[in-house]
């Protein structure tokens, strides 16, 4: 015979997900400035240092964002624009920043996936 309590079916409320993007109001790039670069190890399987910079964007929210690519010209307080993505290995970095725009320096001498690292087109000689 079931009891009382378990007759009346208890009102449960679904999980709120959290939003991912609530950082970028629902913007494709932000512009914020970099407090601090500093580099991190991912997470467990794989081993390497990633380049993050935690950013203050422009609506004044804190966020960390992955520095793509070899190398980086970032100190403290350069401004940099910031696109979502997240990075798997690295728990709480949600966007990257994109290289080649405002004062973070582009790739020199890359010659594959360009656009995506900010560098100039080779000279053919």
């Amino acid at each position: 015979m079931p009891t009382f309590n378990q007759l009346i079916r208890h009102g449960r409320e679904e999980k709120r997900r959290t939003n991912r993007t609530r950082a970028s109001d629902q913007c494709p790039q932000k512009q914020g400035i970099c407090l601090r670069v500093l580099t991190r190890t991912p997470k467990k399987p794989n081993s390497a240092l990633r380049k993050i910079a935690k950013v203050r964007l422009s609506n004044q929210q804190h966020i960390f964002a992955h520095i793509p690519g070899e190398g980086h010209n970032s100190q403290e307080h350069p401004i940099v624009l910031v696109r979502g993505g997240r990075v798997k290995d690295s728990p709480g970095v949600k966007s990257h920043c994109i290289r080649g725009v405002k004062d973070l320096l582009g790739i020199p001498d890359r010659r594959r996936g360009r656009s995506k690292y900010g560098a100039e087109r080779p000279s053919s000689k």
